[in-house]
């Protein structure tokens, strides 16, 4: 076993276990199993944690992304064909559910300095179909949603936000992760700052009519049992997950805090000048570090100094090392080129980063990339 993991989800969860026991024994006793007690006090819980009113659980992160489109184009405010701009440099599951519902995806270049959609290239990337954009907060910092919320008004464009990494991310003025658009999809994949012990998805938006098509989607499209208003899908968070993020919500804050205080110390402890450190925000709030990501200068040094760190007990991971217009699935649906993703994706490597890291292992990580 590595010295320092990247992540143990065992670890992670051990702080929480007798609450964690508790609420999967009164699921278990409670006799109700799927949209009961548990689902409606999250939902109620995380809608008022990021300032919204309505959050809608379903089963995964990719559904959420998925029918918060969908849920759009059955009100009629997208229609198959119109184009949606999304960042190049995103997990593929952000453009297969723009895919996914009939909807073209345009990718669009990140600025640099924050792994984020650059809100610079929108206007180039417009064209006469465009219909929406769906950010992505990667690695858990806040696009830059002042000028891109400005653009999309400016332009009659639907905003969407990918979340599913940036649980707490805020804004200095305390706006939220998830409340800027018009909705915003959430996963609780276990490795997320709130982490389920499964999958588990939720949709969050401030829209009534979007917040029912949600529910009634992702309930085969039924909002009455037996009456289908949609050709919905099975997708609901279920009680067991819901009752185990309910047991955990209230110590994200703290969680993120410690992942800060863990970044801070990388960014001012590691000095290599074979490394090319992320840019902190300005405002702290804005980032969570559901990953910490650095570059190194070359796809040869990144490849060395993973096997350096291996080597040396120090778990990594690369995220991502294929951009979606280079993955075989859509090998013939971008025409356009994207250096900047290509060049991240042959350059960028994830460090160890979680809240129950001890000082000491903090201070491995540092110091085998200093000897690197």
């Amino acid at each position: 076993m590595a010295k320092v993991p990247f992540l143990d989800l065992k670890l992670l969860n051990a702080p929480y276990m007798e609450s964690l026991k508790e609420a999967a024994s009164s699921v278990v006793e409670s006799g109700w199993y799927i949209r009961g007690h548990y689902g409606e006090q999250f939902e109620r819980a995380f809608a008022e944690y990021c300032g919204v009113k309505y959050a809608v659980g379903v089963g995964n992160g990719l559904d959420a992304l998925t029918l918060m489109l969908r849920a759009s184009m059955e009100l009629g405010r997208l229609r198959a064909g119109d184009e949606i701009l999304v960042p190049s440099n995103t997990y593929i599951a952000t453009v297969l559910a723009v895919s996914a519902v009939g909807l073209k995806p345009v990718l669009v270049e990140p600025a640099e300095n924050s792994y984020d959609m650059d809100p610079k290239r929108l206007k180039d990337a417009c064209g006469a179909r465009t219909r929406g954009i769906l950010v992505v907060h990667l690695y858990g910092r806040l696009c830059a949603m002042d000028e891109i919320c400005e653009f999309a008004n400016e332009h009659g464009l639907l905003l969407f936000e990918d979340s599913a990494q940036a649980h707490g991310a805020r804004l200095g003025d305390g706006r939220c992760a998830g409340s800027f658009g018009s909705a915003a999809a959430y996963s609780f994949y276990p490795t997320k700052n709130l982490g389920a012990l499964g999958d588990a998805g939720m949709v969050l938006t401030n829209d009534t009519d979007i917040a029912n098509a949600v529910r009634s989607l992702g309930n085969y499209g039924s909002e009455q049992k037996y009456v289908n208003m949609y050709k919905g899908v099975n997708s609901r968070l279920d009680e067991m997950q819901a009752a185990l993020l309910l047991a955990k919500l209230p110590h994200l804050d703290e969680c993120n805090d410690r992942r800060r205080e863990i970044a801070a110390r990388y960014c001012r402890d590691i000095k290599n000048d074979k490394v090319i450190l992320p840019e902190l925000p300005a405002t702290p709030s804005e980032h969570v570090y559901h990953v910490f990501v650095i570059r190194l200068k070359s796809e040869e040094a990144r490849d060395e100094m993973q096997k350096f760190l291996t080597a040396h007990g120090i778990g990594t991971l690369i995220h991502y090392p294929i951009p979606p217009h280079l993955q075989e699935a859509y090998a013939h649906e971008f025409s356009g080129e994207y250096p900047i993703a290509e060049a991240m994706a042959k350059t960028i490597l994830s460090i160890p980063m979680s809240p129950v890291m001890t000082d000491d292992e903090v201070s491995e990580v540092i110091g085998a990339i200093n000897e690197f």
